[in-house]
């Protein structure tokens, strides 16, 4: 598949900086870096995270792409600053050999044949996605030109979730989540969730949780049925699943309508005002890989934090013998700040696909296509409704034995 947009990100965890580049994005988008510095900032915000955000102040700046305040059309370069790289640069880093249960550590080091496991934690650590979040603030800015709004919230941290009633409008959880040093909608939820984070901490654990983005404002027929790598859901389940700590995803409560008939999963379709929708959204609002023009919901499982100060049985690699995990640094709690990079993943991804919809070089002529895009209307589908034949010029029953 030949998607329009593409990133890489380059650096180190605590390395002099991290960079990207950002592939495809059309001329004529204003960008200002202080916008894409607000979302690298409530990315390094949650109850719950550790040291190395009291050091870090995450600000980018453009290297390429980005001119007069607009972006030319050429790939985007994108910097920024480790403040944490003053702490290291004339350090001796001492080995590290004992493995961290549920890290890369061992699983890279056997890849590549490293022999010292930092060279495995320094590229694996969740650092790298204070990069994607700027690509992410990006990706936003050109959803926003079409009036698409992108939002997350945490609703479980541990055994603690949140009761959101169903009516209650997204862009109210969004900005209730803001409020929330948890990230969390319900304010009894977020208190509840808060004790269980201080618990943690008391012994010496972590914590994951579950948390969900929404897009709102999507037009229906993005993405496609006709190829697998086209199907919205798996490029979807795919970017959030990329995630460190992620472990697992899903659209809308799609685990929860396994255990309902399909009777109660299906969404009913109505016409409302001469357009076509549905009277619920149990399929998080894609349908055979598309997308339906209701709120799409994406929904991701992060594991614990692995690195504990309980120490981990494990083996020493430069000796054989049995020991323990040495500590570093690390949060009790990630969930929170997860949701933003959650965000910016769905983001990438759908503008992606609107940008593969639209086609077009300049902000200006995907917007006047953007205006000619269907949006489930009942005159916009003229029905043949007719009897037809597939019409294959195929010799009948030729390879049939019966």
């Amino acid at each position: 598949m030949n998607s329009r947009l593409r990133f890489l990100t380059a650096g180190e965890s605590h390395g002099p900086l991290l960079s990207g580049i950002l592939e495809g994005m059309p001329a004529g988008l204003p960008l200002r870096p202080e916008e894409i510095s607000h979302d690298l900032a409530r990315r390094q915000k949650g109850y719950g995270s550790g040291g190395r955000m009291q050091i870090e102040r995450d600000r980018v700046s453009f290297t390429g792409g980005v001119m007069d305040g607009k972006t030319t059309g050429g790939p985007i370069g994108l910097i920024i600053h480790n403040r944490d790289w003053k702490n290291w640069a004339d350090k001796d880093i001492p080995p590290l050999t004992t493995p961290r249960p549920g890290h890369a550590d061992l699983t890279a080091a056997i890849k590549y044949d490293y022999d010292d496991l930092r060279l495995s934690l320094e590229r694996a650590s969740a650092r790298e996605t204070a990069v994607r979040v700027a690509i992410g603030a990006i990706c936003k800015s050109l959803l926003a030109a079409f009036g698409i709004r992108i939002g997350g919230y945490v609703v479980r941290i541990g055994t603690v979730g949140a009761v959101i009633p169903s009516e209650t409008p997204y862009e109210t959880r969004f900005k209730a989540a803001e409020d929330s040093d948890v990230r969390c909608p319900d304010p009894t939820a977020a208190r509840a969730m808060q004790e269980a984070i201080r618990q943690a901490k008391k012994d010496r654990d972590t914590l994951g949780g579950i948390f969900e983005v929404v897009a709102l404002g999507l037009p229906p027929g993005l993405g496609s049925h006709v190829h697998y790598d086209r199907r919205l859901t798996g490029r979807l389940l795919a970017a959030m699943g990329s995630i460190p700590s992620i472990k697992g995803a899903e659209i809308g409560p799609a685990f929860e309508n396994t255990q309902r008939p399909g009777t109660q999963v299906h969404d009913e379709i109505t016409l409302q005002g001469g357009v076509l929708r549905r009277r619920t959204n149990r399929a998080g609002g894609l349908e055979g890989g598309m997308t339906t023009g209701e709120p799409l919901v994406v929904r991701a499982a992060m594991k614990p934090i692995s690195t504990t100060l309980t120490p981990l049985n494990t083996i020493d690699l430069a000796t054989g013998e049995p020991s323990l995990t040495v500590y570093e640094r690390s949060d009790f709690c990630a969930v929170p700040r997860a949701v933003v990079v959650g965000e910016a993943m769905v983001a990438f991804v759908l503008a992606d696909v609107l940008l593969e919809k639209l086609g077009g070089d300049h902000m200006s002529e995907l917007q006047e296509r953007f205006k000619r895009l269907r949006q489930g209307r009942l005159d916009e589908l003229a029905m043949r409704n007719a009897p037809w034949r597939f019409g294959y010029d195929w010799p009948n029953n030729e390879n049939n034995e019966d």
